[in-house]
């Protein structure tokens, strides 16, 4: 598919993967309607797409909130005319052991991550459908397998799996392609905010930095993914390796899951 043109919306724009992919989507010609709650993030963002040439417009958004993604939606048309593409990527994560959480604590989890994803499909569906045009996912390898202290997380990602995988088939006959993409580790702000939403700027990141894709890299691999139309994408040699192993060899997964203490812990707390 030709990006010239396009138009793209992407939640949770302000940072990460969905910072990189909005720079990415407009270095291929696309317009982008970047959503999230950090105004002042998106408005530096958009000043930077439009210095290179690009097309840009930011738009105020929390995806917890109903009417909110209609509302970005109808902001994007208004802008650009049309909708192309619509990026679910809004998200972070909760970890910590199942006695250190709280139903609230999973509620929180899934309003983001689930819901937030559900409400930016339906709020997307009525354009995406006239434009024939494509509904990405992005998920996680937790959406394979679920690592210790990571219920929370791995829930809601197992989740976006399964509806990524249901509206496949259903919105094949729209003309509307979904794509689900499962990141690795990625350089990115998740594993330095809290179980409440909070970013902690001074956190250092628990991964090795050997372990983390540039994630400039990653977003040329998820738009390239996205260009296709492709159903499934895992990023990452490392997540590529772990999906494999969980589908083929799982009591290996299994036990070098019980081994390990999760791939992160809430920042501010550590296990004992």
């Amino acid at each position: 598919m030709e990006l010239t043109e396009k138009v793209v919306l992407i939640t949770g724009a302000s940072s990460g993967i969905g910072a990189a992919l909005a720079r990415e989507f407009a270095r291929r010609g696309a317009a982008v309607a970047l959503a999230a709650r950090r105004l002042e993030r998106l408005e530096a963002l958009c000043e930077e797409i439009h210095a290179n040439g690009g097309k840009a417009h930011s738009l105020p958004c929390d995806v917890t909130r109903d009417g909110e993604l209609e509302r970005a939606v109808a902001a994007t048309v208004a802008a650009f005319g049309r909708l192309d593409i619509a990026v679910a990527n809004a998200g972070f994560g909760v970890a910590a052991p199942l006695a250190r959480l709280t139903l609230a604590d999973y509620r929180r989890q899934f309003e983001t991550n689930v819901f937030g994803a559900l409400r930016t499909a339906q709020a997307s569906l009525a354009e995406l459908a006239r434009s024939r045009g494509t509904l990405v996912f992005i998920g996680s390898v937790t959406g394979f397998l679920a690592p210790p202290n990571s219920s929370a997380y791995a829930m809601s990602k197992f989740a976006v799996r399964a509806l990524a995988e249901s509206l496949s088939g259903e919105l094949a006959s729209l003309g509307i392609a979904v794509v689900h993409v499962a990141p690795g580790f990625v350089v990115s702000e998740i594993r330095r905010v809290d179980n409440q939403g909070r970013l902690h700027e001074q956190a250092p990141d628990p991964i090795p930095a050997w372990l983390r894709m540039p994630t400039e890299r990653a977003a040329r691999k998820i738009v390239r993914a996205v260009a296709r139309r492709r159903r499934e994408v895992v990023i990452t040699r490392h997540a590529k390796l772990a999906v494999f192993l969980s589908r083929h060899l799982p009591g290996l997964v299994a036990w070098l899951l019980r081994r390990s203490s999760g791939y992160r812990t809430e920042p501010g707390h550590k296990e004992s």
